[in-house]
């Protein structure tokens, strides 16, 4: 699923394309800029999207063999939540219809 399609599927569920499009691109714009920020977003039942450094390090070039410093670098985790991992691995059935990554209503406790 590409961006057009996300919006696609989000238009269906709101009615309205231009919605839809604001929605997912605000939502996208919003996660871009916490991350770069440095901050942790965490999406509860989908996964969480991390920055993180990676040091400097001296690496080796396949073809020669020498040594090449490996600059300091900034990227990105995601770590997909249980829930998602699950529907993924078959561990849990896709339900019909409905919100797929919604937390399960709780059973009243005998």
């Amino acid at each position: 699923m590409n961006k057009a399609q996300l919006i696609e599927a989000v238009a269906k569920a709101t009615g309205s394309r231009a919605q839809a499009h604001l929605a997912v691109e605000a939502a996208l714009d919003a996660m871009v800029r916490a991350v770069v920020a440095g901050e942790v977003v965490s999406v509860t039942g989908f996964g969480s999207l991390t920055p993180e450094v990676r040091p400097a390090r001296t690496a080796r070039n396949p073809q020669t063999g020498e040594q090449v410093l490996v600059r300091e670098r900034r990227i990105v985790k995601f770590r997909p939540g249980a829930r998602f991992q699950d529907l993924v691995a078959g561990r849990r059935p896709m339900p019909e219809s409905g919100n797929c990554i919604q937390k399960d209503p709780k059973t009243p406790r005998p």
